[in-house]
């Protein structure tokens, strides 16, 4: 009598990555409808593909568990957007204070990719600054608003801050009319940043566009545009009267912009962001903005609601 044959086991499959609409309101135990509306507004991590949606499992989960008690990565505290002095300072003590506690970390790009990093939920806050400082609030609200999510947003005010161009040292000229006029070696800025716009802003005021300077390079950040300037790769360049004095360049001042942080509702309340505002409202940092010149800190910590 032959042996039984070993019965036929169906091989198996690994879970899918990504859930659908329908799975992922049982997941959730969430109606459908509320399901899409959530997606819609951006409130929960979702895809739209060939018309449906998507749902990312691993995405799924560390939304619950940011809804659930504040967040599985209480312990990181990742910030993108403009570039500043005084931010970069305040992260640096941050993170030693902390040491091996937790991770902070400040990766300066420009106000429109970290607002788009933020909207991607890359990065846990983004440093926003767009235009002259009397119209901050709506300029900045309307930047926010572009993104989905942004119903869960809110800005957090830093201060102000003194917005120009940094200029080789022994330039000797304190026109932007005549930096425009003359063969000056510019280093601009890239697409998407603050920094770029309000230069493209003042440009305008006077009947002139970014176009007339004669740009022989492109600076990511702030410290790369004044290093351009000290090794004679550029005349001058869009920057603050902080990177000014940090560096030892001459400045032209244009006016004043104000910087506001952006961040989902929920980070306001973790305290590894209330340690960094307590570290940009301390004496030491006080005392390097003054140091710097071009701050204006009355502000700091105000919030301000997008609706």
């Amino acid at each position: 009598m032959s042996a039984p044959e070993p019965p036929v086991v169906a091989p198996l499959t690994p879970e899918s990555p990504c859930l659908t609409a329908k799975q992922a309101a049982a997941y959730l135990h969430l109606n459908e409808k509320k399901l899409y509306e959530l997606a819609n507004s951006g409130e929960v991590p979702a895809a739209r593909v060939g018309g449906k949606w998507l749902f990312p499992r691993r995405l799924l989960d560390e939304w619950l568990l940011e809804q659930a008690h504040g967040g599985v990565l209480t312990d990181r505290l990742l910030i993108a957007g403009g570039d500043d002095a005084l931010l970069a300072a305040a992260v640096r003590l941050l993170a030693t204070e902390l040491g091996a506690e937790a991770f902070v970390a400040y990766s300066p790009t420009a106000t429109l990719t970290g607002l788009e990093q933020l909207a991607r939920r890359r990065v846990d806050l983004s440093m926003v600054h767009w235009g002259g400082a009397e119209h901050s609030l709506a300029q900045h609200a309307t930047l926010l608003r572009a993104h989905p999510g942004h119903a869960r947003w809110t800005l957090v005010r830093l201060g102000l801050r003194e917005q120009g161009v940094l200029l080789r040292p022994g330039l000797g000229i304190d026109q932007l009319e005549t930096l425009v006029a003359f063969d000056v070696r510019w280093a601009m800025r890239g697409a998407g940043s603050g920094a770029g716009h309000f230069l493209a802003s003042a440009l305008r005021a006077r009947g002139l566009h970014a176009d007339d300077c004669s740009a022989v390079a492109t600076a990511a950040g702030e410290r790369e545009a004044a290093a351009l300037l000290l090794h004679d790769g550029a005349d001058c360049t869009p920057g603050t009267r902080a990177t000014a004095t940090e560096f030892g360049l001459d400045f032209l001042p244009l006016g004043w912009e104000a910087l506001d942080l952006a961040l989902p509702k929920e980070i306001y309340f973790r305290h590894l962001f209330q340690r960094l505002l307590a570290r940009l409202g301390g004496a030491e940092l006080g005392e390097l903005a003054r140091q710097l010149g071009g701050y204006e800190l009355t502000a700091l910590g105000q919030v301000s609601a997008l609706d």
